[in-house]
């Protein structure tokens, strides 16, 4: 398992001094959201050149890094056709991007059917699966000539909510170059948590195969929500995560989530603990 962290999640600071302390901190990989980390780097999809992609490539490569993300979290069903068009357009852009740097994955959600990306009861339809579905195909084909795999990440939040939905929109766009980023608390809400182990099962179970990426965080239930957390601190049993990597994915990408600059040192040598314990 090569542990890595969110970039963004990093001591603010340019670039190249987050990059030092990435690998100062221990971890092996980053996933990288470029307006949060190179916020004085126009965002406009002209400006994402082949140079620039070599220019990021050199400094993760100095530093001994992968790239293990390249995130692109915009919403592919959303009803605004204006915005659909131009939202297709940056994950053409970011696949590109990721063909040049060497990116293991461009990493995506799934969104709501709706123009400010918030959850409804919309979202766990058939018609909205049906929406992502016929919006997300473009890219996926285009990921496919650029050679870059497109990792979507199943979020009960979202369009693509459950191990059953994953499944689904796996079948149905039958493509080698979509795959699976795992986070298992993405798939939790209050509603169901209490079930985890079942859901991770399932999970595990349905999408094992197509698992590229895990994420990594932990939770805990305040006032009656689901508030996630850096991993260690909260309710969170990682049995059967770790088995699973250590069995089926030994060298995958695992990347730390909800960090902050003072306990991301901490979480990693929690889950390496765990790791070396199995």
């Amino acid at each position: 398992m090569q542990l890595g962290i969110r970039l963004h999640d990093v001591k603010q600071a340019p670039l190249k001094e987050r990059l030092k302390i990435t690998k100062e901190q221990g971890f092996a990989c980053a996933h990288v959201a470029l307006p949060m980390v190179l916020p004085e780097v126009s965002t406009a999809d002209d400006a994402y050149t082949p140079g620039f992609a070599m220019y990021i490539k050199r400094l993760f490569a100095e530093n001994g890094l992968d790239i293990a993300v390249l995130g692109c979290y915009l919403n592919l069903a959303t009803p605004d056709e204006e915005a659909l068009k131009a939202t297709t357009h940056r994950y053409m852009a970011h696949i590109r991007l990721a063909s040049l740097m060497g990116a293991g994955v461009v990493g995506t959600e799934t969104g709501a059917p709706n123009v400010d990306y918030h959850f409804e009861e919309r979202c766990h339809t058939q018609e909205a699966l049906d929406i992502f579905i016929k919006n997300v195909e473009p890219v996926v084909r285009y990921a496919e000539k650029m050679g870059v795999i497109l990792a979507i990440e199943p979020v009960y939040r979202h369009i693509v909510c459950n191990p059953k939905r994953a499944r689904e929109m796996l079948d149905r766009l039958a493509s080698p170059n979509v795959q699976i980023i795992f986070d298992p608390v993405n798939l939790l809400e209050v509603c169901n948590y209490k079930q985890r182990d079942e859901i991770f099962a399932e999970a595990i179970d349905l999408l094992g195969d197509e698992i590229a990426v895990v994420h990594i965080k932990d939770f805990v239930i305040k006032e009656d929500k689901l508030i996630s957390c850096a991993a260690g601190t909260g309710e969170m049993d990682y049995t059967q995560i770790i088995r699973f990597i250590k069995s089926r994915k030994p060298y995958i990408h695992a990347t730390l989530e909800d960090t902050v600059p003072d306990n991301a040192v901490a979480a990693r040598q929690f889950i390496q603990g765990l790791w070396d314990q199995a």
